[in-house]
């Protein structure tokens, strides 16, 4: 009798999940003689025992949906909501994955589903991971699966918007997803030719964006497009942010810390994201029309690309011959043109953010594009 498989898929849903589903369970039954279980609405199906058989049945035709067919939460294994109080719940999911037979666990999510899954192999389970999210933001990974048809839908957006901006004379603000990395509005944003972009990972100084608006104009272009991730923070919010973190750090008492705790919550409202105060200071400095776009969810929806297919199958695939070998406690990365296993807890807490110096910023400014601080070719 061959393995008893358990997965799920955790988080934000992404082009690509379904894909990934069909070639973790196709291989695992096709190759492998083992049996799938697909755990319903993420961890909090695990912990609910809320499952359904995954067959070759099952997984054909669902190759090109977007989606998962296992539905998604964000629930965490220790942190969830029963009857209207948060309870950790470890283990009564250890308990069903026991009741289950289960000789491996496979979760398919971003960075918050690979920190809840090494929790579950700390407490004895068998796990493996994939990263998926449209952000790009796992650690130890080139590329996750969703990233590329995220990247895709924004790009049409923006080429799309180039036609109105020009027409109406007007600034056009794109909002992309990505709250702390900014792979997405980088790639959409040198992509689709946008004349500013804004990223998390720089902050930025609304004059200088004005100013570049602004030489525009001067030199007869008369539009502009701005492409900014949710996450992009100004000069000034970034350095207020940073003190009270600072604060957090060496706060000497828990009431202390919790308070500055809200206080650094205010500040991220406040600050992060704010693209409704970037569009309508942009009009005031520069005296030109702005218009404000959020692509917001569409950025996740739809048919997968032909690359996330290709990747999430070349994951999947990977996934099975790693459970029939028993190398449990990894989760499946792709670098350069490999598949590679990478240790969870080299994963857990870490965020991929774009380096300094990295190869698009670079392309990005010597085509002149502006990021907001002001640096040129460097």
């Amino acid at each position: 009798m061959g393995k008893f498989i358990g997965l799920l898929t955790s988080g934000g849903d992404t082009p690509g999940l379904n894909a990934a589903i069909r070639a973790i369970g196709k291989a695992c039954i096709n190759k492998y003689d083992m049996q799938i279980i697909g755990f319903q609405d993420g961890f909090r199906g695990l912990m609910e025992n809320r499952s359904v058989q995954l067959t070759n049945q099952t997984l054909s035709g669902i190759l090109t949906l977007g989606g998962t067919i296992l539905g998604t939460s964000r629930e965490k294994p220790y942190k969830m909501m029963i009857g209207g109080k948060q309870m950790d719940m470890t283990d009564v999911i250890v308990e069903n994955y026991h009741k289950n037979h289960l000789d491996c666990l496979v979760c398919l999510g971003g960075g918050g589903t690979q920190k809840n899954a090494y929790h579950l192999a700390r407490h004895g389970l068998n796990i493996i991971t994939l990263p998926k999210t449209i952000d790009n933001d796992v650690a130890m990974t080139d590329f996750t699966f969703g990233f590329d048809t995220a990247l895709g839908i924004a790009v049409e957006a923006i080429d799309r918007l180039h036609s109105t901006a020009h027409s109406h004379h007007r600034i056009i603000v794109v909002e992309i997803m990505g709250h702390r990395a900014g792979w997405l509005a980088l790639g959409a944003g040198v992509s689709g030719g946008a004349d500013v972009i804004l990223v998390p990972e720089i902050p930025y100084d609304i004059n200088v964006v004005a100013e570049s608006i602004m030489k525009r104009s001067r030199s007869g272009k008369s539009f502009s497009i701005v492409a900014i991730a949710e996450g992009a923070l100004s000069q000034e919010g970034y350095k207020k942010i940073n003190e009270v973190k600072e604060q957090i750090n060496s706060a000497d008492n828990k009431k202390g810390r919790s308070q500055l705790k809200k206080q650094l919550r205010a500040l991220d409202a406040e600050y992060t994201g704010n693209t409704v105060f970037l569009a309508k200071e942009l009009e005031k400095l520069t005296g030109l029309e702005s218009r404000l776009t959020i692509l917001g969810h569409l950025q996740r929806g739809g048919s997968p690309s032909a690359a996330d297919r290709l990747l999430a199958t070349r994951l999947g695939t990977c996934c099975a011959d790693n459970i029939n070998a028993g190398n449990y406690g990894n989760m499946v990365a792709i670098k350069g043109n490999d598949t590679v296993l990478v240790p969870l807890e080299e994963v857990v807490g870490k965020i991929k953010l774009i380096p300094p110096g990295h190869e698009w910023l670079r392309s990005a400014k010597e085509v002149g594009t502006c990021l907001g601080d002001g640096s040129k070719y460097s």
